[in-house]
């Protein structure tokens, strides 16, 4: 089974040879729950999202990869921050792409659908935010999550 392994200021991360935008999006329903889905390449828990494709923009990328991972339709509120730390490595097992982390993590809002898991998502729940520290994630993923739960005026930027 093809794998996702992320490394952070590791000696052992195999060097970078791609970078590829990507978004997150953190969504909060109206009982201050946020949209989770535990990935199936690693087991982790994250917020939704993915890869930004030729021919749409982040804000359509982030839209399409929340539909496609969790069955919400979402409208997309505003900007939390962009990760581009060169010390996080995302190693993908099944072609060997190593990635150096650029990601564009944004805020939006459920507008329907049902939480629904999918090829990339073996779950997807709704989680208090007194609950999240409890669910396994990558470092790289509760960095963001604590951005988005500190409610900066600002994005944050690395």
């Amino acid at each position: 089974m093809a794998r996702r392994i992320d490394y952070y200021d590791d000696p052992e991360a195999p060097p970078a040879n791609s970078m590829v935008p990507s978004v997150n999006v953190v969504i909060e329903n109206d009982a201050g729950e946020v949209l989770m889905i535990q990935r199936s390449d690693n087991g982790n828990w994250a917020v939704p999202g993915g890869a930004i494709d030729l021919g749409e923009s982040m804000t359509e990328a982030a839209i399409r990869e929340t539909r496609e991972e969790t069955g919400i339709e979402c409208e997309i509120t505003g900007l939390i921050g962009i990760y581009t730390d060169p010390k996080h490595i995302i190693l993908y097992t099944s072609n060997g792409e190593a990635r150096q982390e650029f990601s564009i993590l944004l805020k939006g809002r459920a507008l329907s659908g049902t939480p629904t898991p999918s090829d990339e998502s073996t779950k997807v729940e709704w989680v208090a935010t007194s609950e999240l520290d409890a669910l396994q994630m990558d470092r790289s993923m509760q960095m963001r999550i604590e951005h988005y739960l500190r409610r900066s005026p600002t994005p944050h930027l690395t």
